[in-house]
C-alpha cells in the first residue's frame, strides 16, 4: 500500500518511517505535491501532521475538498479537535507520537474501510449520543431493525460501554455481546463504533 506522509517536521517525518516497514512510504512536505500524487493513486492513504497544516486541513473541510483515506495525527490530541475532524470525513485521528503496535492497528482500520480513533475519542463520540438527542429517523431505524437485547446493548455502546462492561451489566457473556454487537453492525450497515455513531447523530 502506498501511504503519503506531509509533514514540515523532518524528525517527525523519521519517526513515522521507521514505525512502518511494510508500506510504500512517499515523504513530501508540500501539500500541492501530494494531492497531485492522490489524483492518481485514489487508494493511497495520507498521513498528515496536524500541528503543520491544521489550516489547510480546515480549509479543505470547509470547502468540502477533503481528500479521501485522511488521517490527521497531533502532537497533543484534543477530544474536541477529534470530534470535529471525524464528524466531516478525516478517516482517523490521534496522537502524532503513537507507539508502533497503535500506529499499525490504525493503518489497517483504515485500509478495511474503518474509522479509527483513539479510545477515549471513541467513548467521547459515543457519549454525545444518548437516545433522547437521537433523530426520529435515527430512533425508528432502531426501533423497525433491532431486536429488544440489540436496543439494549446499543444504547451501552452509546454510553460508551466496553464490550466486557456491557456484559457484566446485562449479565451475559462478552462472547454474547460481541454477537449483539456484529448483528448491529450488519443491520444498521456501519462498520464499526464510530461509524454507528456518527450514522445515528448525523
Amino acid at each position: 500500500m502506498k501511504i503519503v506522509l506531509l509533514s514540515n517536521d523532518i524528525n517527525l517525518l523519521q519517526e513515522w518511517n521507521k514505525k512502518d516497514d511494510e508500506n510504500e512510504l512517499i515523504i513530501t512536505e508540500n501539500l500541492e505535491e501530494c494531492k497531485k500524487f492522490l489524483k492518481e493513486h485514489t487508494e493511497a492513504l495520507i498521513i498528515a501532521d496536524y500541528d503543520s497544516y491544521a489550516s489547510e486541513i480546515n480549509k479543505l473541510i470547509s470547502s468540502d475538498q477533503l481528500c479521501d483515506n485522511l488521517i490527521v495525527l497531533e502532537k497533543i490530541p484534543e477530544i474536541l479537535t477529534g470530534k470535529q475532524l471525524i464528524s466531516h470525513g478525516i478517516k482517523a485521528y490521534g496522537n502524532s507520537r503513537m507507539l508502533k503496535i497503535h500506529y499499525k492497528q490504525m493503518i489497517q482500520t483504515v485500509a478495511s474501510k474503518k474509522i479509527w480513533t483513539y479510545p477515549e475519542l471513541t467513548v467521547a463520540l459515543a457519549q454525545t449520543t444518548q437516545k433522547s438527542k437521537l433523530s426520529t429517523e435515527a430512533q425508528e431505524i432502531i426501533e423497525h431493525r433491532l431486536t429488544e437485547k440489540e436496543k439494549e446493548v446499543l444504547l451501552l455502546i452509546l454510553e460508551g460501554l466496553t464490550n466486557d462492561a456491557i456484559a457484566k451489566k446485562l449479565d451475559i457473556t462478552t462472547r454474547t455481546v460481541k454477537a449483539h454487537v456484529s448483528s448491529i453492525f450488519t443491520k444498521l450497515h456501519v462498520n464499526d463504533r464510530v461509524a454507528l455513531v456518527l450514522l445515528l447523530i448525523s
